[in-house]
């Protein structure tokens, strides 16, 4: 058995892929980043808040909302996107091959 975090993977399922253990690192990052980026996001936004509400003055009722929706939406933004290099690393360490961009070329 080869440890994969908190799980457990067999041997035979880690011979039959040698890129798992370099795929949940990136996972792990990625989500880690997500994370990083929902609390640095919410801070930030309600700092922002704060100051706004210095020069105009408003009712505080959903600053703390908007701050964590806020935070949530880049949180998500990160992590897609960082997820979708793992994905890419998956299939290249399965393959061999780079996966092709769809759609991402301007030039054509």
């Amino acid at each position: 058995m080869v440890n994969l975090g908190l799980s457990r993977v067999d041997d035979a399922v880690a011979a039959k892929h040698p890129g798992l253990g370099e795929y949940a690192a990136c996972q792990s990052t990625a989500f880690m980043k997500g994370v990083f980026t929902f609390v640095t996001g919410t801070g930030a936004t309600l700092g922002l808040q704060m100051f706004i509400q210095r020069k105009f003055p408003y009712p505080v009722q959903w600053n703390l909302l908007m701050a964590a929706v806020a935070g949530s939406v880049a949180s998500y933004w990160v992590t897609r996107v960082e997820s979708q290099k793992c994905s890419n690393l998956w299939l290249f360490l399965e393959t061999g091959q780079l996966p092709k961009d769809m759609g991402t070329d301007r030039r054509s």
